[in-house]
């Protein structure tokens, strides 16, 4: 909209002049009710302030004079200085292993309060905050459970609550989990929120709408922020936001982008404190721009609605806000629209019935359930009475209802208390065994033979398949996977010659891997998930019995596994030559920069292409019903000596049965490689595996990250960049430069169709492993055909007649199934390209 009222110029004038009044009178009003604190705003271990968003965070070691303490807990420093976000604030950390000792914060009045902790992991010489999970409780509370933080993104995670806190002291518990030892936070907001900004009592809406009814006790629930979208508009970041807040752009969540259009307000500001809506409700950027609805004049019936479809946890209770601002009339009373929450609950939004003025904010408020899909449907759409037939929305917040939890004082006081009657218990029973052990001594007066020491043999490389349970050291019985794979702990330490740092070849969320040897001299690779970090005990045994049901020369053995006492050891082949991004490219950790650093030819890439889409093949039709991987990237495919490609690392693995279409689950996997669906809908399916694999043949061709935020915005994530280049014809323009002038253009045209197939948006559009196998083969055979091309071959036309055959019938695709688990590990069973590319006809490429 250029020009708001251009037929109303007395109207604009008119309200200019009132425009100007009620900011002046609201902007006094407001600044008289309520004004941001400057505390509590916390720089964890840190013993000097930092400015962060005009805050002053204070240092938590010089805490006393300012009301708080840090409880029993130790600061750290980031060993690496160049942090790119904000040094001064995510340089130092404090961590806490104590669960019973809180923060603890003099809180001066009652009310609503704004609570946000930061994080930001590094590695120190003390601690690696990568290696941390753990709870974050308050006072009836549990705030963040089992959380990690992995920072894929180089930014800090920062997680906000409002919750209602009284005077007194104000307790903050950071426990760690089962899974780790410590807790640690970079950084702590707390501070009172303006009066009325949360309801006590709103609407109540479930998914089928057959319960609409109010909810009341809001202000005794703790809020988890999971949404603040400014519709229509750009980020906006918390030093543009009256309450420090974030506000991202609405583009991601809609569900038809086709549907909407933005609106921009340029008049001023948005007039407030006409009703409940005040500047500090949201800023002046989430009311000034809005989304409205695209409407085609030349289109018959102009009747649909703008969705927005987010992800929330399922079968949840969210308290969701609503913003709205009429930006896009150009007079009074001309529209009226309505709301839809999922699909079955309507409200009438008439502006005027609300405030009798245009540009003017306002919003409702409801509680609303969420469904077992994992996601919250929220629309506008327009109504036949009203005169203009739109409909808009300006921003959008939703935020989850923490449940309650026991207070830690109260489990502390009962774990004393239960402690001292287990104390009293074991007591008695042990002052009774040992008189029964004295007279039992005396009676049989026979003395014990010492225990020898055992020299364990060496486990075979391809053990039985016995499954049962056996008694772990603390007691319990736990399920025993492959007894004939287990390796004992001393030979893993003498391969690896007691975990010699020296021996260390890699490192990541899992843990260490070692290369090591055994007494036999087979080499290995030894993958060790510390005690109480790393990788949890699912995916250890996941990533056992997936491995010892399949055996193909394209997927990485398991040669054994170690679970003595609080270990998580996996024994595997060794692979000389590392991960395929080793020789695709160098990333430079201090820089966060990537650069080509690739000796691998043309023909070689495509040959390591080949190997892994066949193990992907063999795990998605032939490994016990069908294996979906969901975890494919350029690190989880290893290469040999011979650069023979192998599929690894299998602790997110899932049972894919083809006649099952989708497996419903909880997102896991690597940024970059997500399938979109699999992101939005939580169904995993092959196809998932089909988009993960068609990111790494970008990276294959290009030698560069899935994901570069250093980037320009539009090249940062591979898939999308790619595809960009891929539409317009122009693919060669991104190849790797080692690669310039050395592809067969036909190949790479067959490699980049390949590619795109695989990036499709939806599953049902992408091919099966088994297409994408036969299209990668003759990619291969077209580099390998010599011939002399005439000028005008090397655009990126079809280049079905570059091959002339003989014309057959396609063979079936039964024919290079590829079921490796009854041979010796080698090629010898399948048709070789060479026998099937003389036999076809060029059309039948897929």
């Amino acid at each position: 909209m250029e020009n708001l009222y251009p037929h109303h110029i007395f109207y604009s004038l008119f309200y200019l002049l009132l425009l100007l009044i009620f900011q002046f009178s609201s902007i006094s009003l407001l600044s008289s009710a309520y004004t941001l604190p400057d505390i509590y705003f916390i720089n964890c271990g840190s013993d000097s302030n930092a400015t962060v968003n005009n805050r002053n965070f204070v240092g938590d070691a010089t805490s006393a004079s300012f009301g708080f303490s840090a409880g029993q807990s130790s600061p750290v420093k980031a060993s690496n200085s160049s942090t790119q976000t904000s040094p001064g604030l995510y340089q130092t950390a404090r961590v806490v292993t104590n669960p019973s000792s809180p923060y603890e914060l003099d809180i001066q009045q009652n009310g609503t309060y704004m609570v946000r902790f930061h994080f930001y992991p590094f590695s120190s010489p003390k601690r690696n905050l990568f290696d941390a999970q753990f709870d974050v409780l308050v006072s009836g509370f549990s705030l963040l459970s089992n959380f990690t933080v992995k920072n894929s993104s180089n930014s800090p995670v920062i997680k906000e609550f409002l919750l209602t806190i009284n005077v007194g002291k104000f307790k903050i518990y950071f426990r760690p989990s089962q899974n780790s030892s410590f807790a640690f936070v970079n950084a702590i907001e707390v501070f009172i929120a303006p009066a009325n900004c949360i309801p006590d009592s709103a609407t109540l809406v479930t998914p089928s709408a057959s319960n609409t009814s109010n909810y009341n006790g809001l202000l005794s629930r703790a809020l988890h922020t999971i949404h603040r979208i400014n519709v229509g508009g750009v980020n906006v970041a918390p030093n543009n936001d009256t309450l420090l807040r974030s506000w991202v752009p609405d583009d991601d969540f809609l569900f038809q982008p086709n549907t909407a259009k933005n609106s921009e307000f340029y008049n001023g500001r948005p007039v407030y404190g006409l009703g409940k809506a005040t500047e500090f409700t949201a800023p002046d950027f989430v009311y000034k721009t809005a989304k409205e609805m695209n409407i085609d004049s030349n289109r018959g019936d102009n009747f649909f609605n703008i969705t927005w479809r987010l992800v929330v946890n399922k079968n949840a209770r969210h308290f969701v806000r609503v913003h709205f601002c009429d930006i896009v009339s150009y007079s009074l009373n001309t529209v009226k629209f309505n709301l839809y929450l999922y699909s079955k609950f309507s409200e009438l939004v008439d502006p005027y019935e609300v405030i009798d003025q245009l540009a003017a904010p306002f919003y409702f408020d409801f509680v609303v359930d969420s469904d077992n899909s994992g996601y919250m449907n929220i629309s506008v759409g327009p109504r036949r009475d009203s005169f203009n037939q739109t409909a808009f929305l300006n921003g959008l917040e939703i935020m989850e209802l923490m449940k309650e939890s026991e207070d830690m004082e109260d489990q502390a006081s009962k774990s004393h208390m239960f402690i001292i009657i287990i104390c009293s218990v074991v007591g008695g029973v042990a002052f009774v065994l040992s008189l029964m052990g004295v007279l039992f001594w005396r009676m049989r007066c026979r003395k014990a033979k010492a225990v020898e020491s055992v020299d364990w043999p060496l486990v075979p490389m391809y053990g039985g398949s016995s499954y049962g349970t056996e008694r772990t050291p603390n007691g319990s019985t736990a399920p025993t996977f492959y007894l004939g794979l287990k390796v004992p702990i001393a030979e893993i330490l003498h391969a690896t010659n007691n975990f010699d740092t020296k021996l260390m070849i890699g490192e990541g969320g899992f843990g260490k891997v070692y290369k090591g040897t055994l007494r036999s001299g087979m080499k290995v690779a030894v993958k060790r998930s510390h005690p109480g970090h790393g990788q949890g005990i699912a995916e250890f045994q996941t990533e056992i019995m997936v491995l010892s049901k399949i055996r193909h020369r394209h997927l990485v053995s398991l040669i054994g596994y170690c679970d003595e006492g609080s270990e998580m050891i996996l024994v595997y082949e060794f692979m000389e030559k590392g991960t395929l991004r080793d020789h695709l490219y160098v990333c430079n950790e201090d820089t966060q920069k990537s650069f080509s650093g690739s000796e691998l030819s043309w023909n070689r890439r495509l040959e390591i292409c080949i190997g892994a889409a066949k193990g992907l093949h063999y795990l998605h039709t032939g490994a016990d019903g069908g294996i979906i991987h969901r975890d494919v990237k350029s690190t989880n495919i290893l290469l040999d000596e011979q650069y023979v490609a192998k599929v690894a690392d299998f602790g997110l693995s899932r049972s894919g049965p083809p006649d099952q279409t989708h497996v419903s689950t909880d997102v896991k996997g690597s940024f970059g490689y997500l399938d979109p669906e699999y992101f939005r809908y939580l169904q995993l399916t092959q196809k998932s595996d089909v988009y993960s694999f068609g990111v790494v043949l970008l990276e294959v061709l290009c030698a560069r990250p899935a994901l570069n935020n250093l980037l320009p915005r539009d090249q940062i994530n591979l898939a999308e960049w790619g595809m960009s280049w891929l539409m317009k014809g122009e693919l060669e323009k991104i190849v790797d430069p080692i690669l310039v002038g050395k592809i067969n253009p036909n190949s790479l045209r067959k490699f980049g169709e390949t590619a795109g197939k695989c990036l499709k948006e939806y599953g049902a559009e992408r091919p099966n492993m088994h297409d994408v196998l036969w299209d990668l083969e003759y990619a291969l055979q077209l580099q390998q055909t010599a011939r002399n091309r005439e000028p005008h071959e090397d655009s990126t036309t079809d280049a079905s007649w570059v091959l002339p055959m003989t014309v057959v019938q396609r063979l079936p695709s039964q024919s290079i199934i590829i079921d490796e688990s009854i041979n010796d590990g080698s090629d010898t069973t399948l048709i070789s390209a060479s026998e099937v590319f003389s036999q076809l006809k060029i059309d039948d490429a897929r």
